[in-house]
C-alpha cells in the first residue's frame, strides 16, 4: 500500500488519475492530492479489452465501487466518481453493452436492414435515420441484404443476437416469406417496415405513394401528348412492381388509351438494365413515344441509349422515373421524377420505431405515408398543350 507524503498514512490512500505522466494520489484520512516524481504510468497490460475489473485493481477499490461512479450512483462522492472516470479515460475502458442490457433491459441500439446500399434513396433515408437516432440516445447497426431473401434473414437473426431494441426493416426483392418477421416480433423487439413493405403480417410501416406517383407520371406524359407509353418495372411478383403497375394502368384508363402488354416490362432492377430494356423497346413494331421506370437511374441508362442514337429527347421520346437524386437533375436533360422525399421516409420510420420501443405492448402498428411531388423537367417536356 501507498503511504501518504503528509500525514504518513497508510489507509485510505486512492490512485487518483495521472498528472503530467506521473500516478496521482488521494489521502481520505487528511483530504490531500500528492504525486510520485518517480512514479509513472504503467498501463495495463491485457491483449483484450480493459474491463470493470481492471479498473477496480487499478484505483486500489472494489468493483462494486467503480460499478456504481460509472452508473453515476448517488452513494458515490463526487471526488470517487472523477477519479474512476478519469482512469475509464486513461486506461480507455469501452461499457460492456450487452451485460448493460440485461442488467436494464435495453441496449439503446437500433438494426437496420437495407436491400440495395447503392440506390440513393435508401443512402439517404439511412443518413437521417442515423442522424435522428443519435440525437435520441440510439446507437444504429446496419445491415445490407444485398437483395437476397436469405441474407435479409441473416440479418435479422444477427440483431436478434445483438439484443436490439428495434429493427427498421425494408425488404429484398427476393424476399416472398415471411417467418423471420414473426419471429423477430416473438422475440418482443419493435420493428417497423419502411419503403418495401410486408403486408401479411401486421407490422408499423412507413410507405410512400406508389400507385400515386406512377399515375401522375403517367398522366404527365400523356398530357404531354404521348400515346405509347412503356414501363419498365422491377420483378413481378414485387409489391411494389404491382402497385406501381396498378397506377400506370389507371392512368391509361383514365384518358381512354389501350393498355398493351408489349409496353410492360419487368426486370431484375440491376445496373445497366435500363439500356437491355431501351433495346427492347426499340424493337418493337411500333416503339414507345414515352417512358416510365420504377427507379430513376433505369430512366437515364434509357437517355444515355437514345443519345447514342441520335434520338431527340423529348420530342421523339419522353421519358419519366420514380425517385429523385442529384444525377437526375444534373443529367442533360434533367429528368422528370416522382419525388418520394427519402430524409421524410426515414426520419418517419426511425420515429414510429423509437415510439414502438418506447410504449411496448401498448404501441397499436399503423401505417404511415409520405407524401410525394411531382417534379417536371426537360426530359418530358414537350412544347404541345394538354389533352384531357
Amino acid at each position: 500500500m501507498q503511504k501518504c507524503i503528509k500525514c504518513n498514512s497508510v489507509d485510505g490512500v486512492i490512485k487518483s488519475g495521472f498528472l503530467r505522466g506521473s500516478q496521482r494520489f488521494y489521502c481520505k484520512q487528511c483530504d490531500f492530492n500528492f504525486v510520485l516524481d518517480t512514479e509513472s504510468i504503467k498501463p495495463i497490460k491485457k491483449s483484450g479489452q480493459v474491463t470493470i475489473v481492471d479498473l477496480a485493481k487499478h484505483l486500489g477499490i472494489s468493483v462494486a465501487t467503480v460499478s456504481r461512479a460509472l452508473n453515476d450512483k448517488s452513494d458515490i462522492s463526487q471526488l470517487t466518481r472523477k477519479t474512476v472516470l478519469e482512469a475509464a479515460i486513461m486506461l480507455d475502458y469501452k461499457p460492456n453493452l450487452l451485460a448493460q442490457s440485461l442488467n436494464k433491459g435495453k441496449t439503446n441500439t437500433i438494426g437496420v436492414v437495407i436491400p440495395n446500399v447503392e440506390l440513393p434513396f435508401f443512402a439517404t433515408a439511412l443518413a437521417k435515420m442515423q442522424q435522428v437516432a443519435l440525437e435520441s440516445g440510439y446507437r444504429i447497426i446496419v445491415c445490407h441484404s444485398g437483395e437476397s431473401a436469405e441474407i435479409e434473414v441473416l440479418n435479422t437473426e444477427t440483431l436478434i443476437a445483438c439484443r436490439v431494441d428495434g429493427i427498421l426493416l425494408s425488404h429484398a426483392k427476393e424476399t416472398n416469406s415471411f417467418e423471420h418477421i414473426k419471429h423477430v416480433i416473438d422475440k418482443g423487439i419493435a420493428i417497423v417496415n419502411f419503403d418495401r413493405v410486408c403486408n401479411e403480417i401486421d407490422t408499423a410501416k412507413v410507405i410512400h405513394e406508389d400507385f400515386k406517383g406512377s399515375f401522375d407520371l403517367v398522366e404527365h406524359l400523356i398530357q404531354q401528348g404521348c400515346r405509347k407509353i412503356g414501363i419498365m418495372l422491377g420483378p413481378e411478383k414485387f409489391y411494389i412492381s404491382q402497385i406501381r403497375l396498378a397506377g400506370y394502368k389507371a392512368a391509361l384508363e383514365k384518358h381512354g388509351i389501350e393498355l398493351i402488354n408489349d409496353y410492360i416490362v419487368y426486370s431484375e432492377m440491376n445496373k445497366n438494365d435500363g439500356g437491355r430494356v431501351f433495346d427492347y423497346f426499340m424493337s418493337l413494331p411500333h416503339p414507345p413515344d414515352g417512358i416510365f421506370t420504377m427507379l430513376s437511374r433505369n430512366a437515364i441508362e434509357m437517355m444515355v441509349e437514345a443519345k447514342k442514337r441520335k434520338i431527340k429527347i423529348p420530342e421523339e421520346i419522353a421519358f419519366v422515373g420514380f425517385g429523385d437524386d442529384s444525377l437526375a437533375e444534373l443529367f442533360e436533360p434533367s429528368l422528370t421524377v416522382f419525388n418520394h422525399f427519402p430524409t421524410k421516409v426515414g426520419e418517419a420510420s426511425i420515429k414510429m420505431l423509437i415510439d414502438n420501443i418506447n410504449k411496448r405492448e401498448a404501441f397499436l402498428p399503423y401505417t404511415q405515408s409520405i407524401q410525394g411531388e411531382l417534379i417536371i423537367r426537360n426530359s418530358s417536356k414537350k412544347d404541345c398543350s394538354e389533352v384531357d
